[in-house]
């Protein structure tokens, strides 16, 4: 089994060269898939990624692009500001060889808030229940099954929930315990309580049939061009 780890990012030239280079002993292909950032990150990630690539914005639209490039059995969606624990590999592996096509990390938030490990908690906890994986907790699947569901939907908001929704036709997910990190930067800076509530209600909205790219500007993403 061979792994392609896929990493879009706009605008991350604080973290992105730790990110890049936390990968290298995991055996991986690293695909960096760059958004059109205006700051250092495109240098940067040259100098540790296997394969750079720049796609028009939008998380899906990258991923999806760094997925048709990718060269492994097994594609690993990584967000640029959440670190794989070091066993990443074979643990994905133990968990296809055991009848697995799809799956993701419990997830652990980094930051000074004491709500952070209640909310990942929760997180996991949710996501075991339903069935339905974040980009925050490292969703990785057989390129087979990417490619059969279509990859990513073209959303600018809840490709990660959508995604997870067309995987769930085919299996349910592999939950695995061990945790990937995740920076709590957006919940420290717009303020912990109201980005829960506001990522929640964002969801709510979607399930309802509202449009996601409107969505998308609400949560502070500036509009991407179809």
């Amino acid at each position: 089994m061979s792994l392609s780890i896929i990493v879009p990012m706009l605008n991350e030239e604080a973290g992105i060269g730790a990110t890049l280079s936390a990968l290298h002993e995991l055996g991986a292909e690293i695909i960096a898939v760059d958004g059109g950032s205006s700051d250092k990150s495109l240098e940067i990630a040259r100098t540790q990624a296997d394969q750079v690539v720049q796609a028009p914005r939008g998380r899906a639209r990258q991923m999806n692009a760094g997925a048709a490039l990718a060269q492994g059995d097994i594609l690993l969606f990584l967000h640029a500001d959440t670190t794989l624990p070091p066993a990443a590999n074979p643990l994905i592996a133990q968990a296809i060889a055991s009848g697995a096509d799809w799956g993701r990390f419990d997830v652990q938030i980094s930051g000074e808030s004491f709500w952070f490990p209640v909310i990942a908690a929760f997180m996991n906890l949710r996501s075991r229940l339903t069935g339905i994986a974040t980009g925050d907790q490292a969703i990785f699947v057989k390129r087979s099954i990417f490619e059969q569901i279509g990859g990513f939907p073209d959303l600018p908001l809840m490709e990660d929930i959508v995604l997870s929704q067309r995987l769930k036709q085919v299996s349910r997910p592999a939950c695995l315990r061990t945790k990937v990190s995740t920076a709590g930067r957006r919940w420290e800076k717009h303020g912990v309580l109201r980005t829960v509530l506001t990522m929640w209600w964002l969801r709510l909205r979607f399930f309802l049939g509202a449009d996601a790219q409107k969505l998308a500007v609400e949560y502070g993403y500036a509009p991407v061009a179809k």
